[in-house]
């Protein structure tokens, strides 16, 4: 038996991607600036844990008004298509023959499926919605699954960098360790995602950290220089 290997749960997949990606990132970034340009660790875990609350709210958000987008723009697209079954069929019948003479189908077993179709103006509609328009019925609650998961995410990758901070009191010591296991889970991060969406693992890897690095790079750099040191 063939065996077909599809990645299965995309939507949630994305979400955790853009949660965790950000929540490495920024917090990462904003750590090693601290780091440059104060000493103490306790600031730069509070800053920090500011930044993670107001970054998983501002992000899960975000994902909540997309969602909700997505959604409203499904509906306005669904009566429209309803309102143009009724008013110009002849017109639909029409957009769905050339729908399948984009597949090869003789004219005449066209306007047999046409007609055939027509008979449903459910199945109908859900075709055009679907091969016309380009678009998939949203899940009820597509908007707030989005928004958790994207914040839950970026709160547990936010966490990964600020971590060393806890336990060592200098903020540039803590930042050697916060680099460490923040690339390393980057890296690892980076590998998954890459895997999972049928890229090159070990490429995708290495964009990842490397994105990381310069955002943090660039972070402590930049506060060095403001302060002289």
């Amino acid at each position: 038996m063939h065996k077909e290997q599809h990645v299965s749960g995309s939507e949630t997949i994305r979400d955790i991607v853009i949660g965790m990606s950000d929540g490495l990132t920024v917090p990462f970034a904003l750590a090693a600036g601290l780091s440059g340009a104060i000493s103490s660790s306790g600031i730069v875990v509070t800053a920090g844990i500011a930044e993670i609350v107001a970054g998983s709210i501002a992000m899960g958000l975000g994902g909540f008004l997309a969602g909700r987008t997505e959604v409203d723009h499904y509906h306005s697209e669904l009566k429209r298509e309803y309102d143009e079954v009724e008013r110009v069929p002849d017109q639909e019948k029409a957009e769905v023959k050339e729908v399948f003479a984009e597949f090869g189908l003789s004219a005449h077993l066209q306007d047999q499926i046409a007609d055939e179709l027509s008979k449903d103006k459910k199945k109908w509609v859900e075709f055009m919605m679907r091969y016309e328009l380009g678009l998939e019925e949203p899940h009820a609650n597509r908007a707030t699954k989005g928004a958790v998961t994207i914040g839950l995410s970026y709160i547990v990758g936010g966490i990964i960098p600020l971590s060393p901070y806890v336990f060592i009191n200098q903020s540039e010591t803590a930042l050697f360790y916060s680099c460490a296991v923040t690339l390393i889970s980057l890296f690892v991060f980076g590998f998954f995602k890459s895997k999972m969406t049928g890229q090159p693992a070990l490429s995708g890897a290495f964009k990842v950290v490397i994105i990381g690095a310069l955002a943090a790079g660039a972070a402590f750099i930049m506060a060095k220089l403001i302060n002289g040191k």
